[in-house]
């Protein structure tokens, strides 16, 4: 059977959260993530918290498995910068939301990542198409599907 893959692309932070779970037909034969992508995984590391007073999920089990995750990343990936060419498109990116009729402050993470990839010209591969929405004439947006909880 022929690898019908994309040769390259960049990863949404949600895909590499749910990597694991994920068909690898899916993704790119050749991946990278951004600075952006780590800063994401490292942040939420420390955001764990419980659910609620009597029991939820365990915390440090969460912030152990989040911990994995950013770890992996690390040793796997270099990741790519946003740099001074991400960010002349960053503007443009905004701009393109704000005529969609969306808030790009609410996505700032998600609205830099986009630009590295196009800065990068590297397809964007993600399970949250959504979160990209306006951005259709400037990005190439490649939807993965999204694993069942």
């Amino acid at each position: 059977m022929a690898d019908d893959r994309h040769p390259q692309g960049l990863l949404d932070t949600n895909i590499v959260i749910l990597r694991k779970w994920i068909n690898p037909l899916e993704l790119p034969a050749e991946m990278a993530i951004s600075a952006i992508t780590l800063a994401e995984l490292s942040a939420g590391a420390h955001q764990v918290r419980r659910t609620d007073e009597q029991g939820g999920y365990d915390e440090n089990a969460e912030r152990a498995r989040r911990m994995d995750v950013l770890q992996r990343a690390e040793s796997e990936f270099d990741p790519i910068p946003f740099d001074a060419e991400a960010a002349r498109i960053y503007g443009r990116v905004t701009a393109a939301v704000i005529a969609a009729g969306r808030k790009p402050r609410r996505r700032i993470a998600d609205l830099m990542i986009a630009s590295i990839a196009i800065a990068e010209e590297l397809p964007l591969f993600t399970t949250n198409p959504a979160d990209y929405a306006g951005l259709e004439d400037l990005l190439a947006l490649v939807p993965v599907t999204r694993p069942r909880d």
